[in-house]
């Protein structure tokens, strides 16, 4: 099945509020507290990302970062749009990027490679709209018996279907904010935490943040979705439902996007899958274990959010 051409792809784009990186350590370093026992947040220079437990397609996360939001949910729900089929080589050249693109994020993957919907692990590096680095992963419902089935794809194999959340930079090395979280004392899941410390400091100024973490320890609530459904998904109960949920264990490798705010453009708020060495991967919702949660996190701030092929009808069903 053929991708949406680039010059199809409407975009909108919009400036982000991006405060000096100590500051940010600071707040997150006084906030994280309320929602973790165990809290350092450091401004540090970024690890080589390329090496374990990460491994990623680039070095950093430096470099014109920005934050894309592509297609969404109403693109999946009720029923599925299956022509809502992007190529991710082209989406440095949408966002403005000046030279090459370095993407992680999470979405859903190339369904036409397995005939079957799934998740989307986005972990590659593009140059001159040619993915020179690949190491996306996906994740799938095994027919036969609901295990997940989690494997990377195919060099050549850069397909993006109905949704996605990416934090894309050049991938160059710099400074980044280091997070390192002990034992979930909190409601809510750690992505949600760093969302709700920056929106309590920032109001109604959106910030927006990207990059990777590892839940080293512990296990966390993952769903993985299974084929397409048949019959409407209407509410949010009918998707739950419908999705696989699992108890996946530590080391688990996230990548994805927040922001501590929506500036108007229907942005799925928060995103993150996740892979492993161990034959596990797919949506992050929360630890399960949060006495044993230990969470190492490496986030760069964005300048600008790009909003591509907006859904125009909308809905709020199955973001979380």
């Amino acid at each position: 099945m053929s991708v949406i051409p680039e010059q199809s792809i409407p975009v909108q784009k919009k400036a982000l509020h991006v405060p000096p990186l100590l500051e940010v350590q600071d707040v997150l370093q006084s906030g994280l507290t309320a929602h973790f026992a165990e809290v350092q947040v450091r401004t540090v220079n970024c690890p080589d990302l390329r090496q374990q437990p990460f491994d990623l397609a680039c070095e950093g996360l430096g470099g014109n970062a920005r934050l894309l939001d592509v297609g969404g949910p109403p693109y999946l729900l009720p029923l599925v749009q299956r022509a809502k089929l992007y190529d991710m080589t082209y989406f440095g050249s949408l966002s403005e990027m000046p030279g090459r693109s370095f993407l992680i994020g999470a979405g859903a993957g190339p369904w036409p490679r397995y005939t079957v919907n799934c998740e989307m692990i986005a972990n590659l590096l593009v140059e001159n709209k040619v993915a020179t680095v690949n190491k996306t992963w996906t994740a799938r419902v095994n027919t036969t018996d609901g295990s997940c089935i989690a494997e990377q794809v195919p060099a050549a194999e850069s397909r993006n279907a109905l949704l996605g959340n990416f934090y894309c930079s050049e991938g160059n090395p710099g400074q980044v904010i280091e997070i390192d979280c002990k034992n979930r004392i909190g409601a809510i899941d750690f992505a949600a935490s760093i969302r709700d410390v920056l929106k309590n400091k920032y109001g109604d100024l959106p910030v927006g943040m990207g990059g990777v973490f590892v839940l080293q320890a512990g296990k966390a609530k993952q769903h993985v979705m299974p084929d397409f459904s048949s019959t409407p998904l209407e509410t949010d109960e009918d998707v739950d439902n419908w999705l696989k949920f699992y108890d996946m264990s530590a080391p688990l490798i996230a990548v994805g996007t927040l922001m501590s705010t929506d500036p108007g453009l229907d942005l799925r708020i928060q995103h993150f899958h996740s892979f492993s060495d161990h034959g596990e991967a797919g949506h992050y919702h929360i630890d399960t274990d949060p006495v044993n949660a230990h969470y190492l996190a490496y986030l760069g701030l964005a300048d600008y959010i790009y909003r591509l092929d907006r859904p125009p009808v909308t809905h709020q069903i199955g973001r979380d």
